[in-house]
Protein backbone atom coordinates (compact mmCIF):
# COMPACT_ATOMS: atom_id res chain seq x y z
CA UNK A 1 0.00 0.00 0.00
CA UNK A 2 1.44 3.33 -1.19
CA UNK A 3 2.44 5.83 2.06
CA UNK A 4 1.48 9.61 2.07
CA UNK A 5 2.95 12.10 4.14
CA UNK A 6 0.56 14.68 5.11
CA UNK A 7 1.05 18.38 6.45
CA UNK A 8 -2.03 19.50 8.36
CA UNK A 9 -2.65 22.90 9.92
CA UNK A 10 -5.63 22.96 12.77
CA UNK A 11 -7.19 25.24 15.00
CA UNK A 12 -7.35 23.05 18.08
CA UNK A 13 -9.84 25.21 19.92
CA UNK A 14 -13.07 23.03 18.27
CA UNK A 15 -11.34 19.86 19.19
CA UNK A 16 -10.24 17.33 22.32
CA UNK A 17 -7.09 17.22 20.83
CA UNK A 18 -5.43 15.15 18.40
CA UNK A 19 -5.92 11.62 19.08
CA UNK A 20 -9.55 9.34 18.79
CA UNK A 21 -11.68 9.44 21.59
CA UNK A 22 -14.99 7.85 21.53
CA UNK A 23 -17.46 10.32 22.88
CA UNK A 24 -15.60 13.70 21.80
CA UNK A 25 -14.44 15.13 18.24
CA UNK A 26 -10.94 14.92 17.32
CA UNK A 27 -8.58 16.09 14.83
CA UNK A 28 -7.56 12.51 14.22
CA UNK A 29 -11.35 11.44 13.55
CA UNK A 30 -12.22 13.80 11.65
CA UNK A 31 -9.52 13.29 9.28
CA UNK A 32 -10.28 9.88 9.29
CA UNK A 33 -14.00 10.50 8.72
CA UNK A 34 -12.60 12.51 5.67
CA UNK A 35 -10.73 9.60 4.53
CA UNK A 36 -13.17 7.24 4.10
CA UNK A 37 -15.20 9.45 2.55
CA UNK A 38 -12.89 10.57 0.03
CA UNK A 39 -11.95 6.51 -0.85
CA UNK A 40 -14.40 4.51 0.25
CA UNK A 41 -12.31 2.64 2.70
CA UNK A 42 -11.21 3.07 6.37
CA UNK A 43 -7.98 4.76 6.45
CA UNK A 44 -5.77 4.81 9.90
CA UNK A 45 -3.81 8.64 10.44
CA UNK A 46 -0.79 8.24 12.31
CA UNK A 47 0.36 11.70 13.54
CA UNK A 48 3.62 13.16 14.95
CA UNK A 49 2.61 14.60 17.81
CA UNK A 50 -0.58 14.07 19.95
CA UNK A 51 -1.35 17.55 20.68
CA UNK A 52 -3.45 17.86 23.75
CA UNK A 53 -7.26 19.51 23.64
CA UNK A 54 -7.15 23.55 22.67
CA UNK A 55 -3.69 22.91 21.50
CA UNK A 56 -3.15 24.15 17.54
CA UNK A 57 -0.85 22.94 14.37
CA UNK A 58 0.74 25.10 11.51
CA UNK A 59 2.29 21.81 10.40
CA UNK A 60 1.55 18.64 12.23
CA UNK A 61 2.80 16.00 10.02
CA UNK A 62 0.94 12.53 9.65
CA UNK A 63 1.14 9.74 7.20
CA UNK A 64 -1.55 7.35 5.56
CA UNK A 65 -1.77 4.30 3.75
CA UNK A 66 -3.62 4.07 0.49
CA UNK A 67 -5.17 1.08 -1.11
CA UNK A 68 -4.03 2.74 -4.27
CA UNK A 69 -1.50 5.30 -5.28
CA UNK A 70 -3.26 8.53 -5.92
CA UNK A 71 -2.15 11.68 -7.25
CA UNK A 72 -1.27 14.03 -3.86
CA UNK A 73 -2.05 17.17 -4.71
CA UNK A 74 -5.73 15.09 -5.43
CA UNK A 75 -5.35 13.43 -2.05
CA UNK A 76 -4.72 16.77 -0.34
CA UNK A 77 -8.03 18.23 -2.06
CA UNK A 78 -10.08 15.40 -1.64
CA UNK A 79 -9.50 15.49 1.94
CA UNK A 80 -10.31 19.14 1.81
CA UNK A 81 -13.26 18.82 0.12
CA UNK A 82 -14.82 16.41 2.82
CA UNK A 83 -12.80 18.19 5.77
CA UNK A 84 -14.64 21.94 4.58
CA UNK A 85 -18.16 19.80 3.63
CA UNK A 86 -18.59 18.16 6.94
CA UNK A 87 -20.68 19.04 10.20
CA UNK A 88 -19.56 17.55 13.09
CA UNK A 89 -22.02 16.60 16.40
CA UNK A 90 -20.75 18.38 19.91
CA UNK A 91 -21.74 16.55 22.98
CA UNK A 92 -23.11 18.07 25.58
CA UNK A 93 -19.72 18.23 27.62
CA UNK A 94 -18.21 20.29 24.28
CA UNK A 95 -21.51 22.33 23.96
CA UNK A 96 -20.64 23.47 27.59
CA UNK A 97 -17.80 24.79 26.77
CA UNK A 98 -17.06 28.18 24.50
CA UNK A 99 -15.10 26.65 21.93
CA UNK A 100 -15.92 28.28 19.20
CA UNK A 101 -13.94 31.63 20.16
CA UNK A 102 -13.94 33.28 16.79
CA UNK A 103 -17.79 32.98 16.45
CA UNK A 104 -17.46 30.16 13.62
CA UNK A 105 -20.10 27.86 15.88
CA UNK A 106 -23.59 27.62 14.40
CA UNK A 107 -26.68 27.89 17.02
CA UNK A 108 -27.52 24.68 18.36
CA UNK A 109 -29.27 22.95 16.19
CA UNK A 110 -30.40 20.25 18.68
CA UNK A 111 -30.56 19.53 22.44
CA UNK A 112 -27.01 18.86 23.64
CA UNK A 113 -25.20 19.46 20.36
CA UNK A 114 -23.90 22.08 18.67
CA UNK A 115 -22.59 21.99 14.53
CA UNK A 116 -19.74 23.56 13.47
CA UNK A 117 -17.24 22.95 10.02
CA UNK A 118 -14.45 21.57 10.74
CA UNK A 119 -10.97 24.15 11.17
CA UNK A 120 -8.65 21.28 9.90
CA UNK A 121 -6.76 21.81 6.05
CA UNK A 122 -4.00 19.20 4.69
CA UNK A 123 -1.44 21.65 3.34
CA UNK A 124 0.54 19.41 1.56
CA UNK A 125 0.77 15.50 0.65
CA UNK A 126 3.87 13.72 -0.24
CA UNK A 127 4.57 10.39 -1.08
CA UNK A 128 7.30 8.60 0.88
CA UNK A 129 8.85 5.35 1.24
CA UNK A 130 7.34 2.31 3.10
CA UNK A 131 9.56 2.76 6.38
CA UNK A 132 8.48 6.16 6.93
CA UNK A 133 6.63 6.74 9.99
CA UNK A 134 5.49 10.29 11.14
CA UNK A 135 6.03 9.47 15.24
CA UNK A 136 9.10 6.87 15.30
CA UNK A 137 11.02 8.94 12.47
CA UNK A 138 11.01 12.08 13.60
CA UNK A 139 14.19 13.73 15.04
CA UNK A 140 12.72 16.58 16.40
CA UNK A 141 9.52 18.62 17.11
CA UNK A 142 9.54 22.48 17.42
CA UNK A 143 6.61 24.22 19.56
CA UNK A 144 5.82 28.06 19.39
CA UNK A 145 4.01 29.16 22.50
CA UNK A 146 2.35 32.50 21.95
CA UNK A 147 1.40 35.30 24.91
CA UNK A 148 -0.20 38.48 24.52
CA UNK A 149 1.45 40.63 27.30
CA UNK A 150 -1.27 43.94 27.62
CA UNK A 151 -4.67 44.69 30.15
CA UNK A 152 -7.15 45.01 26.74
CA UNK A 153 -9.11 42.24 26.42
CA UNK A 154 -8.69 40.29 23.18
CA UNK A 155 -11.11 41.17 20.14
CA UNK A 156 -9.11 39.05 17.78
CA UNK A 157 -6.92 36.25 19.21
CA UNK A 158 -9.34 34.86 21.82
CA UNK A 159 -8.65 31.49 21.71
CA UNK A 160 -5.56 32.00 20.15
CA UNK A 161 -2.68 33.12 22.56
CA UNK A 162 -2.53 33.03 26.50
CA UNK A 163 -3.83 36.94 27.83
CA UNK A 164 -1.21 37.55 30.90
CA UNK A 165 -2.03 41.06 32.02
CA UNK A 166 0.89 41.26 34.32
CA UNK A 167 4.03 43.01 32.49
CA UNK A 168 6.23 39.89 32.12
CA UNK A 169 10.06 40.54 32.11
CA UNK A 170 11.54 38.28 29.19
CA UNK A 171 15.08 39.23 30.31
CA UNK A 172 14.49 37.18 33.86
CA UNK A 173 12.30 34.97 31.69
CA UNK A 174 15.13 34.10 29.17
CA UNK A 175 17.79 33.93 32.09
CA UNK A 176 15.60 31.08 33.84
CA UNK A 177 14.77 28.95 30.70
CA UNK A 178 18.56 28.66 30.37
CA UNK A 179 18.46 26.82 33.26
CA UNK A 180 16.52 24.25 32.07
CA UNK A 181 18.37 23.15 28.52
CA UNK A 182 20.02 20.02 28.08
CA UNK A 183 19.62 16.47 28.97
CA UNK A 184 17.47 16.87 31.87
CA UNK A 185 15.52 15.26 34.64
CA UNK A 186 11.72 17.23 33.89
CA UNK A 187 9.40 15.47 36.99
CA UNK A 188 9.04 18.49 37.82
CA UNK A 189 7.51 19.81 34.45
CA UNK A 190 5.35 16.59 33.27
CA UNK A 191 1.76 16.23 34.41
CA UNK A 192 0.71 13.75 37.14
CA UNK A 193 -1.19 11.33 34.84
CA UNK A 194 1.87 11.44 32.44
CA UNK A 195 2.96 8.15 31.19
CA UNK A 196 6.37 8.40 29.39
CA UNK A 197 8.26 5.70 30.70
CA UNK A 198 11.08 7.85 32.09
CA UNK A 199 10.88 11.68 32.58
CA UNK A 200 14.82 12.57 31.26
CA UNK A 201 14.71 14.15 28.10
CA UNK A 202 17.03 16.61 25.83
CA UNK A 203 16.09 20.22 25.77
CA UNK A 204 17.77 21.90 22.91
CA UNK A 205 15.71 25.16 22.65
CA UNK A 206 13.61 27.41 24.80
CA UNK A 207 14.25 30.89 23.76
CA UNK A 208 11.72 33.88 24.50
CA UNK A 209 11.10 36.96 22.40
CA UNK A 210 9.19 40.25 22.69
CA UNK A 211 6.99 41.36 19.71
CA UNK A 212 5.37 44.28 21.01
CA UNK A 213 2.45 43.32 23.12
CA UNK A 214 3.04 39.83 22.05
CA UNK A 215 5.90 37.26 23.55
CA UNK A 216 6.83 33.93 21.76
CA UNK A 217 8.65 31.27 23.21
CA UNK A 218 10.18 28.84 21.10
CA UNK A 219 11.43 25.51 22.18
CA UNK A 220 12.85 22.28 20.57
CA UNK A 221 13.77 18.71 21.39
CA UNK A 222 13.36 15.19 20.22
CA UNK A 223 10.08 15.07 21.77
CA UNK A 224 8.49 16.09 24.94
CA UNK A 225 6.50 15.01 28.23
CA UNK A 226 2.78 15.60 28.45
CA UNK A 227 2.05 19.02 29.39
CA UNK A 228 5.89 19.66 29.70
CA UNK A 229 5.97 22.86 27.10
CA UNK A 230 2.80 24.21 29.03
CA UNK A 231 4.56 23.94 32.36
CA UNK A 232 7.46 25.51 31.70
CA UNK A 233 5.21 28.37 30.21
CA UNK A 234 3.29 28.46 33.09
CA UNK A 235 6.67 28.27 35.79
CA UNK A 236 8.79 31.12 33.36
CA UNK A 237 5.08 33.44 33.45
CA UNK A 238 6.03 33.07 37.50
CA UNK A 239 9.79 34.48 36.92
CA UNK A 240 8.67 36.96 34.18
CA UNK A 241 5.84 38.17 36.77
CA UNK A 242 8.62 38.81 39.83
CA UNK A 243 6.64 36.17 41.73
CA UNK A 244 9.79 33.56 41.66
CA UNK A 245 13.55 35.01 41.22
CA UNK A 246 15.62 32.58 38.42
CA UNK A 247 17.10 30.59 41.13
CA UNK A 248 14.01 29.08 41.60
CA UNK A 249 13.22 27.85 38.63
CA UNK A 250 16.95 26.13 38.86
CA UNK A 251 15.15 24.83 42.13
CA UNK A 252 11.69 23.26 40.64
CA UNK A 253 13.90 21.12 38.20
CA UNK A 254 16.10 19.69 40.92
CA UNK A 255 13.00 19.14 43.33
CA UNK A 256 11.86 16.25 40.35
CA UNK A 257 8.54 17.43 41.81
CA UNK A 258 5.42 18.14 40.50
CA UNK A 259 4.10 20.23 42.85
CA UNK A 260 7.14 22.68 42.99
CA UNK A 261 6.86 23.85 39.20
CA UNK A 262 4.31 26.62 38.47
CA UNK A 263 1.19 26.38 36.86
CA UNK A 264 -0.31 24.67 33.66
CA UNK A 265 -0.36 27.43 30.85
CA UNK A 266 -3.40 27.47 29.37
CA UNK A 267 -3.09 25.22 25.67
CA UNK A 268 -4.46 28.26 23.67
CA UNK A 269 -1.18 29.81 23.14
CA UNK A 270 0.36 26.36 21.99
CA UNK A 271 1.47 25.37 18.53
CA UNK A 272 3.26 22.41 16.90
CA UNK A 273 4.83 24.19 14.07
CA UNK A 274 7.25 21.98 12.85
CA UNK A 275 8.89 18.27 12.60
CA UNK A 276 12.09 17.68 11.39
CA UNK A 277 12.99 14.18 10.27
Amino acid sequence: MPRYKLTIEYNGAPYAGWQKQDDFPTVQSNIEEALFKFCGEKIGVVGAGRTDSGVHATAQIAHIDLPRETDPFKIMQGINFYLFNTITPVSHEMAAQDLCADGSCAPMQSIGHRIKKNHIAILDAQPVSDDFHARFSAKKRHYLYRITNRRARLALDAGKVWHVVEPLDIENMQRAADTLLGYRDFTSFRDTQCQAKSPMKTLEQLDITRHGEEIHIITSARSFLHHQVRIMVGTLALVGKGRWQVADMHAALIARDRTKAGPTAPPDGLYLTKVDY
